[in-house]
């Protein structure tokens, strides 16, 4: 059975678009009108590595069996699809337009998967036993979930990293880490149901080279855990966000490398964190795997380089998880540290922005 597929960002969104459209599956990509427009006469391009070949492939959407169109937030009606992807930062949310899409988003109650760092709050109301009004200091604005069921919503671990290359056009996505995403099943089996389909139909692709059909990295992998997404926290506090330096930013490699027990303390003390809310060790990733990764983050994380760029709101995973954490009667140093470090850098572009 061929879905049709609404994702809300073009930009990481056309990564899993490209994975999707080789089903035969049709994907609507929600965007600004320039990359809209770009995309519905030229489609998009996706390049990644592929382990032991020398050049990268390139995926071109309109060479796939499934259709891609792109439009605005507007006059779209979330109804008329079978599954809904979010794959903005989480403070896109709440602009004129997205917002009232993404409430339709929630009133609809169609299957939605969220590809973001940033868990939306009804996610985290599937994890029991948590003071969620005590988490919303950690959103952007936490009324822009208020009409979402829970039960609707799940999470996609965005585990594969992907830049858009400034000297290209805006419809060209670079993958720079080929991993897997990790999705957790919906409530309902019948939902879940379509996650295991894309799962089925990305794992048969197979794509045309010179030297024969090869198989592609990036994969979707459902989980019934609602946990194993939350693999992803370790990463963002003991990497992405200490990429923010007091005056500037770092690569991910050097955030992760240059105080290797600090990162190791952290990434273990967000482990542990996790595995007291339900996980199991073996949902998560262990630390070494994930250092042996960094090594390849050449690059400032997206949180770190929208800091620099003067941003008043980023994703704000690691105030979430310090105060997770402060429900469990849980601290550590350098997230305290780190948050406060974050807190102060957007309070200067706040400033900045209405000087």
């Amino acid at each position: 059975m061929a879905y049709k597929i609404m994702i809300m960002g073009a930009s990481y969104g056309s990564l899993l678009a490209s994975k999707i459209l080789f089903g035969g599956h049709s994907v609507h990509l929600i965007c600004l009108p320039a990359e809209a427009d770009l995309i519905n006469v030229e489609g998009f391009r996706v390049r990644m590595p592929v382990k032991g070949r020398k050049d990268q492939i390139e995926i071109d959407s309109r060479k796939l069996p499934g259709k891609v169109t792109a439009g605005g937030a507007e006059g779209v009606e979330p109804k008329n699809y079978d599954l809904i992807g979010l794959a903005m930062q989480e403070p896109q949310y709440r602009s004129a337009g997205v917002r009232e899409l993404l409430d339709a988003v929630a009133k609809s109650r169609v299957p939605c998967m969220s590809i973001m760092n940033m868990p939306p709050l009804p996610y985290v109301k599937r994890i029991p036993g948590l003071d969620y009004d005590a988490l919303k200091p950690a959103y952007t604005d936490p009324t822009v979930w208020d009409n979402f069921d829970p039960g609707c919503l799940t999470l996609c671990s965005p585990d594969p990293q992907a830049i858009r290359p400034p000297e290209e056009k805006v419809n060209v996505l670079q993958v720079t880490l080929p991993t897997n995403f990790k999705v957790a099943r919906f409530s309902s089996d019948k939902s879940t149901d379509i996650l295991r389909q894309l799962e089925k139909d990305i794992d048969a692709v197979r794509f045309d080279t010179p030297e024969g059909k090869i198989e592609l990295p990036v994969k979707l992998r459902v989980h019934d855990s609602i946990f194993v997404p939350l693999a992803k926290w370790a990463m963002l506090l003991a990497g992405n966000y200490r990429c923010v330096t007091r005056d500037g930013m770092r690569t991910a490699q050097e955030a992760v490398h240059s105080d290797i027990e600090t990162s190791r303390s952290v990434y273990n003390f967000v482990n542990d964190l996790v595995v007291k809310l339900g996980a199991l060790p073996s949902d998560l990733v262990p630390f070494e795997k994930y250092a042996a990764a960094a090594q390849s983050l050449s690059r400032p994380a997206s949180a770190a380089r929208a800091l620099q760029n003067g941003a008043p709101n980023i994703e704000r995973a690691d105030k979430l998880v310090q105060l997770i954490a402060k429900q469990k009667g849980l601290s550590h140093p350098a997230i305290d540290a780190q948050v406060t470090l974050v807190d102060a850098r957007l309070d200067a572009n706040r400033k900045k922005a209405a000087a």
